[in-house]
């Protein structure tokens, strides 16, 4: 069979899993809606919490972006995984026991104010919306690839699908498909990996592979190949990095932290019944997540070497028919400047002739490869997988800020059960149909700002959220002081340096410390913890009520169900 028609075979079987998924398991009360009933088990939660975690970035984008940007991309390797840690250690079984349903309801009710929570609600739509608007897009990219349509019609099938199970299920439906996603997706990454691993090198395992010699009998090593083929066309060593120290700490420290508190993660440590499984199922999603992100640098490899040597230097006129199918996705284009047929693929841009974008390396690798056909539209499946999953918990966050922070807590305290999960499926609608819009019409800063989900995570939620638990004299004119001044910070250096909203874009001499707008969120984020903390210094202590509630968050004891107080 055909790659299409293996692809539609795939695609049809795992969405209708995920549909059949969505229709045993609606939800019928707000707690079913927003955190599954609070009664899923450690091994579901840490599966739902690895598909959620890992998106069409870690997915599609992230080896792409370590094939090219070789050493420097580890500082998404290394931000990204330490994040989850540093989540799943400091964060996630405090927030499960302080029992609520969203990172904005922990902010409002921890610093006691409605001012609090509305600061926190426009941060978490703004990074939602941020990341949505990228998994859709993606949606659209594989569907334009692999099943021959219209990128835009490819952006509507994934909103008819996600809207069908993010409205109709809430947290329990999307949980249980996220369990089904999860194994979709790391299934889809490992078995071309192990593929193509065994053919370079006659090692299955691809972590082992990268370090191994080719199979041609030469005894080179594959890093070693590698290096020689980007420095013979100009490009660095592939193994030496571009990067000062200061600005590799700083965007690993912003992606960390940002990554740490992003809100769609979060919420699913509230989904399980006690603090000790909030527990498990963070150690569980660790090593399943795992699992990808050992495995991305060396797909990485794989992929690099495989598109120089059937590219570079090449006759366009004998290019496979994988490359002509991704010229029509405009994902990859050649411009032949000298007409000589013959494409020169180097690093001096006058005289570099392809551009190919980051995001096919994971998708185009096996048909690269000559893989067989039902790989690489497994790969297609996975990579749908990954992006419906992440898409559906952003979608969540969104209507859960929107009906239970804003409806619920702030304009309309009386709305009744029902209404408020009417008010919930309705806010999930308008955020698909926008998300959808922003796939079909991306801004042309969508990529850049993908950057701003992190930083602004960085700079507003994770001071508030640590001070909230570990500080319990915080107040709550420190935590929107420290707020409101982080979150202006990153918006002003990523409008001056990344977005050109100010103007030019000046060059990368005058960012403020060396520090590049990918990793200003660490200087947000500290400028964030000194202004909460002096303003904390000069106004009144909390509560005695709330320093208790936090004296008890950190009693290292059982927890109850997580209540809407």
């Amino acid at each position: 069979m055909s790659v299409q028609v293996w692809t539609y075979l795939l695609v049809g079987i795992t969405f209708t899993l995920y549909i059949g998924i969505a229709i045993w398991s609606r939800a019928g009360s707000t707690k079913e809606f927003y955190v599954a009933g609070g009664g899923v088990s450690p091994l579901a939660n840490g599966m739902a919490t690895a598909a959620d975690w890992m998106s069409a970035a870690s997915f599609i984008s992230m080896a792409g972006i370590i094939a090219f940007a070789g050493y420097d991309g580890s500082v998404y390797l290394m931000g990204w995984t330490g994040g989850y840690v540093l989540l799943a250690l400091l964060l996630a079984p405090y927030l499960r026991k302080f029992g609520k349903f969203t990172v904005p309801d922990f902010i409002g009710d921890r610093y006691y104010s409605n001012t609090a929570r509305m600061v926190a609600v426009f941060c978490a739509l703004i990074v939602s919306f941020t990341y949505v608007a990228g998994q859709m897009r993606g949606v659209g990219v594989v569907f334009s690839r692999f099943l021959q349509v219209d990128i835009n019609t490819g952006v509507i099938i994934g909103m008819v699908i996600v809207l069908f199970y993010a409205v109709l299920g809430g947290m329990k439906g999307i949980t249980y498909t996220q369990v089904a996603q999860y194994c979709v997706l790391i299934f889809a990454f490992m078995v071309p990996a192990i593929f193509i691993s065994f053919q370079m090198t006659g090692n299955p395992v691809p972590q082992l592979g990268m370090g191994s010699t080719l199979n041609d009998g030469s005894g080179t090593f594959l890093m070693d190949r590698l290096n020689g083929l980007s420095t013979e066309l100009g490009f660095a060593e592939y193994t030496d990095g571009t990067k000062s120290v200061i600005d590799v700490f700083a965007i690993t420290l912003a992606l960390m932290v940002g990554t740490a508190g992003l809100p769609h993660v979060i919420v699913r440590f509230f989904t399980v019944k006690r603090v000790k499984d909030a527990r498990k199922s963070a150690g569980l999603a660790l090593l399943l997540i795992a699992i990808l992100y050992t495995t991305a640098p060396a797909v990485s490899v794989f992929a690099k070497i495989n598109l120089i040597d059937t590219v570079s230097n090449k006759e366009y006129s004998l290019m496979p028919v994988w490359f002509k199918n991704w010229e029509e996705t405009g994902l990859l284009s050649f411009d032949d400047k000298n007409k000589d047929g013959i494409i020169q693929y180097v690093a001096d841009k006058d005289k570099n002739e392809l551009t190919v974008d980051n995001d096919i390396m994971v998708l185009a690798n096996p048909e690269i490869a000559n893989l067989p056909a039902w790989v690489i539209a497994l790969v297609a499946a996975g990579g749908l997988a990954a992006a419906l999953s992440t898409a559906a918990g952003l979608l969540l966050v969104i209507s859960a800020s929107v009906s239970h922070d804003l409806i619920k807590k702030v304009f309309k305290p009386n709305i009744s059960e029902k209404g408020e999960l009417w008010a919930a499926r309705g806010a999930a609608t308008v955020a698909v149909v926008i998300a959808g819009y922003f796939g079909i019409n991306p801004p042309g800063f969508v990529a850049a700002v993908v950057a701003l989900a992190f930083g602004l995570a960085a700079a507003s939620f994770f001071p508030a959220i640590v001070l909230g638990i570990f500080y319990k004299k915080m107040n709550k004119e420190g935590a929107i002081g420290g707020m409101v001044v982080g979150i202006s910070l990153m918006l002003f250096y990523m409008a001056k340096f990344k977005l050109g909203w100010l103007g030019e874009i000046p060059d990368k001499s005058e960012w403020w410390f060396g520090i590049s707008p990918e990793g200003f969120g660490t200087v947000a984020m500290i400028v964030n913890f000194i202004v909460a903390l002096v303003i904390n210094r000069f106004t009144p202590e909390p509560p005695e009520n709330v320093q208790e509630i936090v004296e008890n968050i950190r009693i290292p004891s059982g927890a109850g169900e997580a209540v809407d107080h």
